[in-house]
């Protein structure tokens, strides 16, 4: 992947938002949402190992060719989160990327969310020929839904039994943004 990120930016109301790659800084946040539950939502699935996201910035700086993270970040360049990509593959070469989010609790509901995952979007676009991208949801979690068709996602359906969450299996909403669909951004925001 490649790690060039300029132009990886949206300013709305005084607020920058802008991906990143992960710098050593970051592992101590990439810690937290691994050893602290209830931090990323109903994404918690129990405790991690801690010192993983240092051995995978070891490896790669978590730009994988087949997964990474990038750091969302506000000015005056303050870390407040990540997105992830993971490659998938349906037949042939109709390869796709599953996107993820994960913000700090106190920058949820700003308009953070949905700027940085259609910043990722526009990224894969122009870097990779990925003609599809999509992004899994719990049913409950309404702020992600709205913030994934603010991006420019569309809601294809429930995945019965996708997650074991929590005791037992639960279903997921499934969302993708293709290529060709149309910009999340106004006119004036390029």
């Amino acid at each position: 992947m490649d790690a060039t990120l300029a132009g990886i930016e949206h300013e709305t109301d005084g607020l920058t938002v802008r991906l990143r790659p992960v710098a050593e800084p970051d592992l101590a946040m990439f810690r937290r949402f691994v050893s602290e539950p209830g931090l990323i939502g109903l994404d918690w699935s129990g405790y991690r190992d801690a010192g993983a996201p240092a051995r995978r910035f070891a490896v790669d700086g978590y730009l994988g060719a087949d997964d990474g993270r990038l750091v969302v970040e506000v000015d005056p360049e303050r870390a407040v989160g990540l997105v992830s990509y993971q490659a998938g593959r349906y037949a042939g070469p109709a390869g796709y990327w599953e996107i993820g989010i994960a913000l700090l609790p106190e920058w949820r509901g700003r308009g953070i969310g949905w700027r940085a995952q259609a910043l990722l979007c526009d990224y894969l676009f122009a870097h990779t020929p990925a003609q599809r991208i999509q992004a899994g949801t719990h049913p409950e979690n309404v702020a992600e839904q709205r913030s994934l068709e603010k991006a420019g996602f569309q809601l294809e359906g429930v995945v019965r039994a996708s997650e074991f969450r929590a005791g037992r299996w639960r279903d997921g909403y499934l969302y993708s943004r293709l290529r060709d669909d149309p910009s999340p951004w106004p006119a004036e925001a390029g």
